[in-house]
């Protein structure tokens, strides 16, 4: 099947492919002959009961994915297990139908061209970086992407001094995290962790007729809790505890009460749109609510537009600079109250092209927008100075880099899993060891 003529190496099955590329999203069992091309995901080799090999590849170019089938010959089969292997990238031509036994459609290959892999990789060249203050990893259930140790290395990789980790209600990611940062030490690269979490704040809590407090019926709202030093952490652990053993109710929710006892060496942000006081901005909440909601908090936070333009969608906000007003309310806030704003990302998946997983774990929790994921990747400090260009040019890079880097400086190290080993003390166990060997050895 290779045309002899033909010496570009890299044509290793069938002829020169004239095809016209096009996305496999636009693939269906109607397109006949199609000429794509992608990185190889997977790949399988199996013998028919005829005698021949099937040899069939899972290829996509992060529109969609699409398995492709071809039945070489014996000469043939050597060479193209060989170099069609998993992270490869090929442009290939082939008919498009609908396989009975897969149940699915594939793409019959004709022709296989190996190509250079596409990978367009991002980096942070600002001068100064931004720490990025909102981040869950995978840890927050069906929710985000990304494993602590894949998100903590990119930002070391930017060169990023420290970067936060704030799962849902939860702390599990945390020894990961704190290997993660052994392993990079290893490697001279060094980063600091901010522990954190987003919890289910409940601002108010609302009595039964019974004098108790009904916890079922209290409104909650996000809000971020970065640790400070050993103590914070210690009592974010408390908080942890109590909201799932005490208050939880769908979900681990944490009432101003419980806050209140274990603040000492907590700092306290406004998380997201579904945070207190972003939600009574976008409702035109009075100023003296504003002001006495945004007091209460140590630091304000503003995101990218993209991640509420779902509120456009929905129709509660115009357009996209009624979104970019809601941020410019807070930053008017943060300045009167003299309360640092700061800019994040609330990153669910690391790079823009991770949308895609999540809207398969969001599609099958059926949720019905799940193909419109907001754009929460981690950006780095030039993509972020750029989509808040509309504050001006110092207030950018005040709520992009001063403030981050202040909240961060404000954080000392802090280890969830102490160095060494802690066996317990018991008064007089050495003599009393020593005294059963002996009666031992002389019995």
């Amino acid at each position: 099947r290779r045309n002899s003529e033909n010496q570009d190496p890299n044509l290793i099955f069938g002829r020169e492919i004239k095809g016209r590329v096009i996305k496999m999203n636009q693939v269906d069992t109607n397109s006949g002959l199609v000429t794509i091309e992608g990185e190889i995901l997977k790949t399988d080799k199996r013998g028919l009961r005829s005698g021949r090999t099937l040899f069939s590849f899972d290829i996509t170019d992060y529109t969609s994915s699409v398995t492709c089938k071809l039945f070489p010959r014996d000469d043939e089969l050597e060479g193209i297990t060989e170099k069609l292997v998993k992270g490869q990238a090929v442009r290939l031509s082939g008919e498009a139908q609908y396989d009975m036994y897969a149940k699915e459609l594939v793409i019959l290959a004709r022709d296989i061209l190996l190509i250079p892999v596409k990978k367009e990789k991002r980096a942070d060249n600002a001068p100064v970086k931004r720490v990025e203050l909102h981040l869950h990893t995978q840890m927050s259930q069906l929710d985000a992407i990304n494993s602590a140790g894949n998100l903590i290395g990119r930002a070391a990789e930017w060169g990023h001094t420290a970067v936060a980790i704030t799962d849902h209600g939860v702390v599990q990611a945390y020894p990961e995290a704190q290997n993660t940062v052994k392993d990079l030490k290893k490697k001279n690269k060094d980063i600091k962790i901010i522990y954190g979490m987003e919890a289910y704040f409940i601002p108010e809590e609302k009595y039964d007729s019974g004098g108790g407090i009904d916890y079922r019926h209290c409104e909650t709202y996000h809000a971020v809790i970065l640790v400070k030093n050993q103590t914070g952490l210690k009592n974010l652990y408390h908080i942890v505890s109590e909201s799932h053993l005490n208050y939880f109710y769908k979900k681990p929710r944490v009432p101003k009460s419980v806050f209140e006892k274990y603040r000492e060496g907590l700092i306290f942000g406004t998380a997201c749109e579904a945070g207190e006081l972003f939600r009574a901005v976008l409702k035109g909440a009075p100023e003296e609510e504003l002001e006495r909601i945004a007091a209460y908090y140590d630091y304000l936070e503003i995101q990218p537009i993209g991640n509420n333009a779902f509120l456009v969608r929905e129709g509660k906000v115009a357009n996209e600079e009624g979104l970019r007003d809601l941020n410019r309310r807070i930053v008017e806030l943060g300045e009167r109250l003299h309360k640092p704003v700061v800019a994040t990302c609330d990153v669910h998946f690391l790079d823009p092209g991770d949308a895609i997983y999540r809207e398969i774990i969001q599609t099958g929790q059926g949720y019905t927008d799940a193909s419109l994921q907001a754009p929460i990747y981690l950006r780095t400090t030039e993509e972020m100075l750029k989509e808040f260009e509309y504050l001006g040019r110092e207030k950018a890079y005040e709520v992009v880099v001063a403030n981050t880097n202040k909240i961060a400086d404000m954080v000392e190290k802090v280890e969830p899993i102490p160095s060494g080993t802690y066996p317990p003390h018991i008064e007089g166990a050495e003599e009393d060891i020593k005294r059963m060997c002996e009666e031992k050895v002389t019995e």
